[in-house]
């Protein structure tokens, strides 16, 4: 995923490279370099596929239609993620090592000043208009006031957004949709010494979300001790909620729930 910050705000004390604000034209702006980056990357695999295929490489012979296919698409000026084959075999086998730019989700991050933060100014909705043509999503955040947050404990920052008329950081927004955006979720694991979050995608099985910590979690893979994260906060700990009877065996089947608190039983 791409992450844009787009300056959204006024302030003649900071001066834009551009000489005036406008964050359609800075996002065409870099859109366009990330094109130019694509199309210097497939220019480059076709003329290494077109070697391969002279000597009748039958998957550079795939590769190559596909590739000059998209270079075309890129060429007329559009993403790769519109590509009508960005399904098939032979892009899906070139992505894997080019990583296309055009290819992955994009993020805006709108840069207000603290008064952007509560209400949309003109320059936000003109990026909001944008973005929803394109399916993208929009967060609202200042930067200054991320920067000044950077040492706050968690009560002082909540009391600065709540004067400012938000709930939640940039910093957050950032972190929980780039999550959703990308199909991804946690799960925690709990012992005494450290509490530690492990990232997956959405909607695998127990042994899937056990082998992020070690191949063998799944491998030797018995079953799985839950607690739901509602639960461990309400009960105070893993005491607290087996107390309560919150606390459940689950087998190879589960599909582990975001912030599901795990304990891992193999044997290998």
């Amino acid at each position: 995923m791409i992450l844009h910050i787009v300056r959204c705000f006024e302030d003649e004390n900071v001066v834009h490279v551009e000489g005036s604000i406008d964050p359609l034209r800075d996002v065409e702006i870099i859109e366009q370099e990330l094109l130019f980056a694509d199309l210097d990357a497939v220019e480059k695999r076709i003329t290494m596929l077109s070697k391969k295929a002279r000597g009748n490489d039958k998957d550079a012979k795939e590769q190559l239609v596909v590739a000059e296919a998209l270079m075309e698409h890129i060429g007329e000026n559009n993403p790769v993620s519109t590509f009508a084959d960005i399904e098939s075999d032979g892009f899906l086998a070139m992505n894997k090592d080019l990583r296309l730019l055009t290819s992955k989700e994009i993020m805006y991050g709108a840069n207000v000043d603290e008064d952007g933060l509560s209400e949309d100014n003109e320059f936000v909705k003109i990026l909001k208009d944008y973005a929803v043509e394109r399916g993208y999503e929009v967060i609202k955040l200042c930067a200054k006031v991320e920067e000044e947050m950077v040492d706050f404990e968690e009560d002082e920052k909540e009391e600065m957004l709540a004067d400012l008329g938000v709930t939640e950081s940039g910093l957050d927004q950032i972190i929980h949709k780039g999550f959703a955006k990308l199909g991804l979720q946690s799960y925690f694991t709990a012992g005494v010494k450290e509490v530690r979050a492990w990232t997956i995608r959405k909607g695998i099985t127990a042994p899937k979300a056990a082998a992020v910590i070690h191949n063998d979690f799944e491998k030797g893979f018995i079953r799985a001790e839950v607690i739901a994260y509602d639960d461990f906060i309400e009960f105070n700990g893993e005491a607290g909620a087996k107390d309560a009877g919150k606390n459940r065996l689950e087998g190879k089947e589960y599909i582990v729930q975001d912030g599901d608190v795990m304990h891992f039983r193999f044997n290998v």
